[in-house]
């Protein structure tokens, strides 16, 4: 059924629940285009549920909406704070609910876009998300094994302690991995147990532009790499680093961390021979030229928009 057919059916049916449109997909999958022309349909307000356009400077990675692309169309939670800081998924959930019920105010329908789907899920299903304070000295611990032993390691420890849980995420979602480690040990219960059942607050309509068409998908996700870097990733990246020198999250994130391997930054401390012994212990540590950290970042994407089917094939379900 074509998406405009099924946004009109789901206007006209009648609901005790109020209204949310929800529009998902991997990487590279044309939802900022669908998510324009919906808004557009219903008159209605953008929601942003991507974890990483919520920090102002991460543009061109980011595949960061213009104001151009907006179309005049009200976005929300996009350039909301500096990347100097973590935002974790309880104050995204409460921030986002407020402008959801300001939507609602207008009478209109809010619509949600991007793709972080623990950020999506956190809004539509009934989640308890847990107030539990921060470990600094068990986060330092892990953050700091995860730097020294890959990502990889720190993941196989949540999986010795909570299995179900890990296969939620990406080996490579390192914050959250993190975070699930820290609530296991802190109470003992499985950041799982923390749900409610799984029922929808609202009466959702799940979008999405993508057919399924694997092979598509991966050429539509190479060409977006390759016009990241044409339009300054690498710039970008340089940027960053010369105001934000300490080690920030998103520094280990897929994407800039292969560019800033490229360009050198010593973001680790460890003096040279260390620094070659790991280089020729780890082939992820080679120094890459351009042309292979750009292939380098296209498989990774390819990889992690692997994981984003898996996640979203609930929705389609």
């Amino acid at each position: 059924m074509e998406y405009k057919e099924k946004i009109k059916n789901f206007l006209e049916k009648k609901s005790d629940l109020r209204k949310i449109i929800v529009i998902y997909g991997p990487t590279a999958s044309w939802k900022t285009w669908m998510s324009i022309e919906i808004a557009k349909i219903v008159d209605s307000e953008i929601i942003s549920t991507d974890s990483r356009q919520i920090f102002k400077g991460l543009d061109i990675w980011t595949g960061k909406i213009t104001e151009e692309e907006k179309e005049r169309i009200v976005h929300h939670m996009i350039d909301i704070i500096n990347p100097d800081r973590e935002y974790s998924v309880w104050e995204f959930k409460e921030e986002s609910e407020k402008i959801i019920w300001e939507i609602y105010s207008k009478w209109k329908i809010p619509i949600l876009c991007w793709w972080t789907g623990l950020y999506i899920d956190s809004l539509i299903y009934n989640f308890n998300i847990p107030r539990i304070p921060a470990d600094e000295k068990l986060r330092a611990s892990l953050e700091k094994e995860a730097e020294e032993n890959w990502n990889e390691f720190v993941y196989n420890k949540l999986k010795d302690i909570d299995p179900e849980y890990a296969k939620e995420l990406h080996p490579n979602n390192i914050r959250y991995i993190i975070r699930a480690i820290e609530v296991k040990m802190l109470t003992w219960k499985s950041k799982r147990d923390f749900r409610e059942e799984k029922t929808l607050k609202y009466d959702t309509l799940f979008l999405t532009p993508y057919m399924g068409e694997r092979e598509y998908l991966y050429n539509r996700i190479n060409k977006r790499v390759q016009m990241m870097f044409d339009d300054g990733l690498v710039w970008e990246v340089e940027e960053l680093l010369k105001t934000y020198t300490k080690d920030n999250f998103w520094m280990k994130t897929i994407w800039y961390k292969e560019v800033i391997n490229y360009l050198n930054w010593d973001w680790k401390v460890y003096d040279w021979s260390e620094k070659l012994e790991l280089w020729e212990k780890e082939k992820q540590w080679i120094k890459l030229n351009l042309d292979e950290t750009i292939e380098l970042v296209k498989k990774n994407n390819r990889n992690y928009a692997k994981k984003q089917l898996t996640w979203f094939r609930k929705y389609e379900e």
